[in-house]
């Protein structure tokens, strides 16, 4: 028997290849991306990966009893004690390959919402998270294992030392949904006055978007000085992290780093994660970030596309793709994606890494942003005609209320306006 650490859980990947949905190649990238997602979840060994062609699957186990045979004597001699399918599972046959197989069986949207349950750092996204797993263990209750108590930092579905394992049913679960749901509401309210709040103060608002491992924090420590968790890993951030940073241009924004998207993301999490990417609704701008060195950065960005439409994002904010990673490109792909990136105004070629084409990027964010209007309350004293006067000149008072210490103006104005108005 192979000897390995007991606090580690040995675990396998293994995709089901359904003939009608992709070619071979699609599959494997698919596994390779299952692979990394089991990765970036700590105390797991990922042992190995493998594609399983399927041509229907099986209602009851999922895989043919021949293939269920074969993949049990390979799980016993590689002493696997955790199968990742990387696709959906129902609870029937969940339960019946881990009898079978004499493992536990996690599915992809389990997976994911262990991978976010470990890296959530907020309050709202500590809720959103056990909401969202509540909601997916509610579903395969009859005869299925469950955890809904833990004390350690994930949600207990891949097992671990100090874990209590409670039988519960469905009246429980959504009481304990009601009781998350209040407090995620008044975490909420407490969100949407700080937006509110921000919307004060005349900063544009730039929202960095893109696939997981893409490289939008690495931009977004390069440009803010910020030490926010930046690995070559999937989902190594989740919470939305915002800083005011004054961009080399001279401009003042908001920057702001979220959650990176994924390809069949959990309808639960969808749902979930919509107040957490409410920041990009409110962005004047977004950075769409893409692994220009992924054989699968066009499906990629697609699916990006995808989830930015279903969130509501409106075609009439800016949006420019950033291509990152130009580094890692062979010196012809290289050439090509520095040409395209010149003939088109929407595409900047960047490496986060070397910092090449960011000043480029910046110029082109600056160029963009001195048309995002935002409005803002000043008081001036009386004794500051000048400066009244020249907001009036400029059109920029939208209404203006006196009291016994001087004029209170509304404005609206752009981050520009404001830097020439100093100088008055």
């Amino acid at each position: 028997m192979n000897e390995h650490d007991p606090h580690v859980t040995r675990a396998w990947v293994l995709h089901p290849d359904i003939k009608s949905d992709r070619d071979r190649r699609d599959a494997e990238m698919a596994l390779e991306e299952g692979v990394a997602l089991a990765a970036a979840l700590p105390d797991l060994e990922v042992v190995g990966g493998d594609v399983v062609p399927l041509r229907d699957p099986h209602p009851g186990t999922l895989f043919g009893s021949g293939k269920i045979a074969e993949l049990k004597e390979r799980i016993k001699e590689a002493e696997i004690e955790l199968v990742l399918v990387d696709g959906p599972v129902t609870p029937v046959q969940q339960r019946n390959l881990e009898k079978e197989w004499k493992v536990k069986l996690l599915d992809r949207t389990g997976l994911i919402l262990e991978i976010f349950s470990d890296r959530a750092a907020t309050r709202e996204g500590v809720l959103q998270v056990e909401m969202a797993a509540l909601s997916y263990q509610r579903t395969r209750l009859v005869r299925a294992w469950t955890h809904l108590e833990r004390q350690r930092g994930g949600l207990g579905f891949v097992g671990g030392p100090g874990e209590t394992q409670i039988e519960a049913d469905r009246r429980a679960i959504d009481e304990q949904l009601v009781r998350l749901r209040r407090q995620l509401d008044k975490v909420v309210k407490t969100r949407a006055l700080h937006r509110k709040a921000r919307a004060k103060v005349p900063y544009p608002i730039v929202a960095l978007v893109g696939y997981t491992n893409a490289g939008k924090s690495t931009i977004f420590n390069r440009l803010t000085g910020a030490e926010v968790l930046a690995k070559d890993m999937l989902f190594a951030t989740l919470d939305p992290t915002m800083r005011a940073v004054k961009l080399p241009t001279g401009m003042d924004v908001i920057l702001s780093d979220t959650v990176g998207f994924i390809s069949d993301l959990p309808t639960e999490l969808v749902a979930a994660f919509r107040a957490t990417l409410e920041e990009v609704l409110a962005a004047d701008i977004v950075l769409h970030v893409r692994d220009i060195s992924h054989p699968g950065t066009m499906e990629q960005a697609e699916d990006v596309y995808a989830i930015l439409r279903s969130l509501g994002v409106n075609d009439d904010v800016a949006q420019i793709e950033v291509w990152n990673k130009i580094d890692r490109l062979e010196p012809e792909d290289r050439e090509a994606a520095l040409a395209r990136a010149s003939r088109d105004e929407g595409i900047f070629a960047v490496s986060a890494i070397t910092g090449e084409g960011l000043d480029g990027l910046l110029e082109a964010v600056t160029e963009r942003l001195q048309g995002a209007s935002v409005d803002e309350d000043i008081r001036l004293g009386f004794g500051e005609g000048k400066r009244r006067a020249w907001l009036f000149q400029k059109g920029f008072v939208q209404s203006e209320d006196q009291d016994d210490e001087g004029y209170l103006l509304h404005l609206r104005w752009t981050p520009k306006d404001r830097a020439q108005f100093e100088t008055v």
